[in-house]
């Protein structure tokens, strides 16, 4: 009986440790990843006032939820000049602070963390969050057309990969707190917990989820979200008018949204890989000076557009306030999708995340107050094509629908536009289903190299030795008292590897191989001193009814090319006859065969 309590007792404190773990790495990857992102959010705030206000005296628009530092002072008269070759200028110096440390920040973060989640085993190097994080702010506070939530997403990434080396954790987990992190800081940077939770386990993939990294993340994510407002406050992001319930007559606009949603979004895919592999990387200069000329691409749309100039959220509330014409509107939405593809495309340090959103409300405010100019009765609440279009057209363009409608509603509060919301996001997606923004994003986990080993054990866990071994002669055996001059005799003229070596009472006892004798087949002197019993390796042995993942680890494990296959026994007692051997390279041959059929199917 005591002992029973005490197998019990470790049992539960096992039990406990494994539920717990998930909990300790969320809490420790959340606090990193929160902290880091206050950090990160303060020094972007203050380096665009200095840039917009102080030097060119054009300041940005902020939206509610961001505007947590004083303005700061104004430059007396605008310095236009400055304002175009300011994004060329921060394109140099980003560049060049990339390319001398980390030249893996270039372009979007997100995509980034997809590539070190899927072939980097979930590693990224140390220096990664620090370069990302300065060469963001040097890309932003200048201009350059693109978003803070993707560089944030491989900065938090980039310290869940780091906090898992330090705690000497597995691949696997390190995976787990790779997706944490990016989770995290989104989770701050957004104020929407849940939905950066998700959008970290979604974006993965175009038709699954990676479940395994659900709790891990959300800890993180409401962890670093709860850090981030006790230390800069907690208001929405946008503030957006009060919705009433939508009513079925104005279905058919959302719905118009999502079919439009579709030829943009490819649109938007298209220049942006078309500027980044047709135009800067053939450019014959040297790969540091590239988002310089795309800060110059930048600074002369900004000319006629300056809308497009750094993340532009406050723009979207603009368009939520309905400050827009509908002309600008459309304006900006065209040369946003150019300026984004020069910053990122050209290298430069930023995320494709809120480009993608921004130019989604945008598209949104154009059908919406496009809609209400033509058949008010049809589209009274034009505000709302702007939240609805910047979740449709992320998930159309990033395969990420869940996430996306829920970070909508978390950042603005607009929980009464969940249907169209959940319309539009699904039509968008279901017509986008082969296109991507990122790259590196896989159609499921069983694509994904992640999981090829998981895929791998499945695929012999579900054979028997018996679909390989077939019964023939039994394998010439020796005795533990055999002499070496005999066993070396045999191992040059037995067909086998592996010679199995049999006790007195007729059990196995062990097993040599010619491995083994190699290095002392010239040893003449020991072949009357040494005995087989002497150099044998312990004994491993398979069933005809065992499954081939346990003969793959017993193969690992000994090192023998061929392992006993006993013949199973009756009742309790130890097999002891040898039907013959299972030779490891007809094991993988069974298995590729297996993999080939299942591929055809």
């Amino acid at each position: 009986m005591p002992g029973s309590i005490s197998v019990t007792a470790r049992l539960a404190d096992r039990i406990g440790r494994l539920a717990t773990r998930p909990i300790f790495y969320g809490l420790a990857v959340g606090l990193l990843s929160g902290l880091v992102a206050v950090l990160f959010f303060v020094g972007l705030e203050f380096a665009s006032h200095y840039t917009f206000g102080t030097l060119t005296g054009m300041p940005q628009p902020v939206p509610p939820g961001d505007d947590v530092f004083p303005a700061g002072s104004v430059a007396e008269a605008p310095r236009r000049w400055l304002y175009f070759w300011l994004p060329a200028i921060g394109g140099l110096l980003s560049g060049v602070l990339v390319y001398w440390l980390a030249p893996e920040t270039e372009g979007h973060g997100t995509d980034a963390v997809l590539a070190a989640f899927h072939r980097g085993r979930g590693r990224v190097r140390a220096r990664v969050p620090w370069v990302k994080g300065a060469a963001t702010i040097l890309t932003l506070s200048s201009g350059g057309s693109a978003g803070k939530e993707g560089p944030i997403a491989q900065i938090g990434a980039g310290l869940g990969s780091w906090l898992a080396e330090r705690l000497r954790l597995g691949v696997r987990e390190r995976r787990i707190l790779l997706l944490a992190g990016m989770a995290g800081g989104l989770g701050a940077i957004f104020r929407a917990p849940l939905g950066s939770a998700i959008t970290a386990i979604e974006v993965l993939y175009r038709e699954d989820f990676e479940s395994d990294a659900l709790i891990t993340c959300v800890i993180s994510s409401v962890t670093a979200y709860v850090l981030f407002i006790l230390l800069l406050g907690g208001e929405r992001i946008f503030l957006v008018p009060a919705f009433s319930v939508v009513t079925p007559i104005e279905m058919p606009g959302f719905l118009l949204l999502a079919l439009v949603t579709v030829p943009v979004g490819r649109l938007y895919i298209g220049v942006f890989y078309a500027t980044r592999n047709r135009i800067f990387r053939r450019l014959p200069v040297p790969r540091f000076v590239r988002p310089a000329l795309g800060g110059l691409g930048v600074g002369m749309i900004g000319l006629w557009v300056p809308e497009v100039y750094g993340a532009g959220w406050g723009y979207i509330q603009e368009a939520l306030n309905g400050n827009l014409a509908l002309g600008v509107i459309v304006g900006i939405l065209v040369a946003k999708i150019a300026a984004t593809s020069f910053t990122i495309g050209s290298g430069g340090s930023g995320g494709v995340f809120g480009p993608t959103l921004f130019i989604g409300g945008m598209l949104g405010g154009a059908i919406g107050y496009g809609g209400q100019l033509i058949a008010p009765e049809l589209f009274p609440h034009p505000a709302a094509y702007v939240l609805v279009g910047m979740a449709s057209f992320f998930a159309g363009v990033a395969s990420a629908p869940i996430g996306a409608m829920l970070m909508v509603t978390e950042m603005s509060g607009g929980y009464a536009l969940l249907p169209p919301l959940m319309l539009v996001s699904v039509v968008a997606i279901l017509l986008m289903r082969q296109t991507s923004i990122y790259e590196n994003q896989f159609k499921n986990r069983f694509q994904s190299p992640a999981h090829v080993g998981n895929l791998t054990i499945n695929v012999l866990e579900e054979m028997k030795v018996s679909d390989v071994f077939s019964a023939g002669d039994p394998p010439p055996t020796v005795g533990p008292s055999t002499r070496f001059d005999a066993l070396r005799q045999l191992i040059l003229v037995s067909p086998e590897a592996t010679i199995p070596v049999i006790a007195e009472n007729g059990s196995l006892s062990g097993l040599v191989t010619a491995e083994q004798l190699r290095p002392l087949m010239d040893e003449r002197r020991l072949g009357a001193v040494v005995v087989a019993g002497d150099i044998a390796a312990q004994p491993v042995y398979v069933l005809p009814d065992d499954d081939l993942y346990r003969a793959h680890e017993l193969f690992h494990g000994s090192g023998c090319p061929q392992i006993p296959v006993m013949e199973p026994p009756d009742g309790d007692a130890e097999p002891s006859r040898i039907i013959g051997m299972l030779d490891y390279r007809d094991m993988m041959q069974a298995y590729g065969r297996e993999l080939s059929r299942r591929r055809e199917v």
